[in-house]
């Protein structure tokens, strides 16, 4: 059964003192990236941007509140992170199949031009927001 701490084994992530600034930083990054997703005027593949920025922000955030960080110098690291989920903030198997899934739309979009359909955005909205509300139980400063 792979572990955070055999992620680290594997040079996946790294051991990090847990820093309540930090985290505290990247929860409240996320959150402004999801308020910007309202903008009106701002289309599908932004809103995505914008709702992923948040995913991945929250992923970090979970991971530095357990005292890891994802390895920099690895492809990967978004992978890395959202998986780590499951472990870091208790994120179920089907979430994490979701949220993988917008990382790899991601990747199109970002890699090779592929828009985002108005759907899209909308379900990695969703999500975003119920990963908020699983941060905002799960990495309070009371809690790290």
């Amino acid at each position: 059964m792979m572990t955070l701490d055999n992620l680290v084994s594997i040079g996946r992530l790294q051991r990090t003192p847990i820093d309540r600034e930090f985290i505290t930083r990247l929860t409240m990054a996320a959150r402004r990236s999801l308020a910007e997703v309202e903008t009106s005027g701002i289309g599908p593949d932004t809103r995505f941007d914008l709702a992923y920025k948040c995913i991945h922000r929250i992923a970090m955030a979970s991971l530095a509140a357990k005292g890891f960080r994802t390895s920099q110098n690895q492809p990967g690291h978004h992978q890395t992170a959202i998986q780590c989920l499951g472990w870091s903030m208790g994120v179920p198997k089907e979430t994490l199949i979701t949220l993988d899934a917008l990382r790899k739309q991601r990747n199109l979009s970002d890699y090779s031009g592929d828009p985002i359909s108005a759907e899209v955005a909308s379900t990695c909205i969703a999500e975003t927001e119920a990963l908020l509300g699983v941060a905002g139980q799960r990495l309070s400063v009371d809690n790290v």
